[in-house]
Formats: C-alpha cells, sequence, structure tokens
C-alpha cells in the first residue's frame, strides 16, 4: 500500500498561535498586514486610481519578494525548533520575508512622502500616518519571533534587506524612471488602462474635487439651456 502523499499548506494566511494566548492572537493578525496591504491597498488602488507611482511601489514589492525566495533558496537556512508546530519546517527561514515586506513598504512610502509625491495622501502633513506604517513594521518583526516562526537574526536580516531595498528602488523610480512618465501616460498601455501620474498636482483630492464640482455646474448650466 502506498503511503498518502505529504500536504503544503498555502502558508499567504496559514498563521498559527498558541490557543487562549490574546497577544499570540494579536500578533497573528499584524502578521497578515502584509497580505492587506496587497490584496486591500494595491489592488484596490490599481482598479480605482492607476497612479504611476503606486504601480511601480508595487512592482518592487514583488521583486524584492523574488529576492527574497532567492536568497532563501541559496542559504537554506532552517526556521526555529517551533516550526514542528506551526507546520513550517518545510520552508526556509532567512531573511523573514514578512519583515523584509514591511521594512520595504515603510521605507519607501516615507521616503515618497518626504520627497512630497502623496498629495492625494496629505502624508507630509500627516505624521500619525508614518507612525503607524512604522510601528506596524516593528509589530510584524516581533510577531514573528514570538509566534516562533523566525529567529532573531532572520527578522533582522528580513529589516535590513527590506529598508536597503525600499531605498534602492526608491532611488531608481524617482531618478531613473520618473522622467517616462509622460512617455508611459501617453502610450498605448497607459491610454488603455488610464495610467497616470498626478503628483505634479500639489493636492490632488481638491484638484479632483474642484474638477467634479465644475462638470456638475457644466451639465446643469446646458441643461437649462435647453
Amino acid at each position: 500500500m502506498t503511503s498518502p502523499t505529504a500536504l503544503k499548506a498555502v502558508t499567504l494566511t496559514h498563521v498559527r498561535y498558541q490557543r487562549g494566548d490574546r497577544v499570540g492572537h494579536f500578533l497573528a493578525w499584524i502578521s497578515l498586514v502584509p497580505v492587506f496591504i496587497s490584496l486591500g491597498g494595491f489592488v484596490s488602488h490599481f482598479i480605482f486610481r492607476r497612479e504611476l507611482q503606486g504601480i511601480f511601489f508595487a512592482l518592487g514589492l514583488i521583486v524584492s519578494q523574488f529576492i527574497n525566495e532567492v536568497i532563501k533558496t541559496s542559504v537554506q537556512q532552517a526556521r526555529p525548533a517551533t516550526c514542528a508546530l506551526l507546520e513550517m519546517c518545510d520552508s526556509h527561514g532567512w531573511p523573514s520575508s514578512h519583515c523584509q515586506y514591511m521594512f520595504f513598504f515603510a521605507s519607501y512610502l516615507t521616503l515618497l512622502s518626504l520627497r512630497g509625491g502623496l498629495s492625494f495622501w496629505h502624508v507630509r502633513d500627516n505624521p500619525p500616518l508614518h507612525l503607524l506604517t512604522w510601528s506596524l513594521a516593528l509589530l510584524t518583526m516581533y510577531s514573528r519571533v514570538y509566534l516562533g516562526y523566525h529567529t532573531l537574526a532572520q527578522v533582522f536580516a528580513g529589516t535590513a534587506l527590506g529598508v536597503f531595498l525600499g531605498a534602492v528602488w526608491f532611488w531608481v523610480v524617482n531618478s531613473v524612471l520618473y522622467p517616462y512618465f509622460p512617455v508611459i501616460e501617453e502610450s498605448a498601455f497607459g491610454r488603455w488602462f488610464y495610467v497616470k501620474d498626478t503628483s505634479h498636482i500639489p493636492n490632488v483630492l481638491k484638484f479632483e474635487y474642484d474638477m467634479a464640482r465644475a462638470e456638475r455646474r457644466k451639465l446643469a448650466s446646458n441643461s437649462k439651456s435647453d
């Protein structure tokens, strides 16, 4: 009789914690923040906003995670002994992909706001949002050790790599690629998918609000004239 084939879990939302541990329960949800950012943040951003800065931001996170997988596969450092309880011993632990993701995200977002490229969210005038972003990154780092998924060395490696790649990718996008944003806007791809760059507009929210009101007044004026 042949033995059954071993099963492997999809680790995207596969987070375990000790039953009854409220701190562990909270940190388990914190570990899912990268999923919420990817699906709830960048996917909805592309559907509703289609800003080139956001698209390249998301692309950078994908590249960062690809680099993480290459390094993990090359180094093949085991996770801590607690991985046996978490059913995670079949994957490698160095560097932590969760930490790399969150610190890439925090680094890029901070640099972008300092450059003034987030006028839609007014991040330059909203320090609490930066505090929230870096707090979530640090909590994610702590959660991966607390829950037993990584060692300290593994989360520090992911953190350092995330900050480094976030800064490098920010430079690539905003120094090398940014001059080509108008070309992308006017390309067949840009016109087909309505991708745009509004970083030259000081207050995008107010601009869109004023344009919508102006268009409504225009329609009302035309209907009266008819």
